[in-house]
């Protein structure tokens, strides 16, 4: 049975992002899109941040789906995709040889959609004796009810739910550790929505770092 009572890290995990695709994204109702593809963004950055290996699997590009996100491309220019037919992506050669390449059994899983492209191959991967981790908030589902669904079907089969920032601070695990600090709060004051503003917060008005952006003068005086 796969073991999750450890937590994993940037040195023994992989991220997976499957069919960030446009026709796919036209079908998302679980999830605003636009948090959604900054949910994915803010999760690849960091992921090369730390240097944790990730794999992009696309479906049916010219024929049916579109290419992948441009704002997931930009993050790893020139990066080798796997292209698949099939909508299990477990089912495709590829795929299981860049996983199985890795040599790393904790996977962080997101995709597009969560019922049929994110389950599928995580019910197969952990009959394989993967740890699945699905990032439920980098995942989009025709409706509300098909992501519950298929998250509840996944943990029942072993898989553990997370959300982004979640996901991204267990690689961090300690403030202690300053090699990634920096990176990672810029990259969470430009992404981290709530949890950014308040990282803005404490380095400007607490630690009284230089602000990211000029506070126009007739504000500041106001504040005298």
């Amino acid at each position: 049975m796969p073991n999750y009572h450890k937590l994993y890290t940037a040195q023994d995990s992989v991220v997976v992002f499957i069919d960030h695709q446009p026709q796919m994204t036209f079908g998302v109702a679980n999830i605003d899109r636009a948090s959604l593809i900054n949910n994915v963004t803010l999760l690849a950055k960091v992921a090369k941040e730390f240097e944790v290996p990730t794999i992009l699997s696309s479906v049916e590009t010219e024929s049916f789906s579109g290419y992948i996100w441009p704002q997931l491309l930009d993050v790893f220019p020139g990066q080798q995709i796997v292209e698949r037919s099939s909508m299990n992506a477990w089912d495709d050669a590829g795929f299981r040889k860049a996983i199985q390449a890795t040599g790393r059994k904790n996977i962080l899983l997101t995709g597009l959609w969560t019922e049929v492209c994110v389950a599928w191959p995580a019910i197969e991967m952990l009959g394989e004796g993967y740890n699945i981790y699905v990032v439920e908030d980098c995942c989009g589902a025709t409706s509300q009810v098909a992501h519950e669904a298929s998250l509840s079907r996944m943990v029942q089969a072993g898989a553990v739910r997370l959300t982004t920032i979640a996901a991204l601070l267990e690689w961090q695990r300690d403030w202690a550790r300053r090699e990634h600090y920096d990176n990672l709060m810029t990259l969470l004051k430009q992404q981290g929505g709530a949890y950014g503003a308040g990282v803005e917060y404490a380095y400007t008005m607490v630690h009284h770092a230089p602000q990211s952006a000029q506070v126009p003068q007739t504000v500041a005086k106001k504040a005298h």
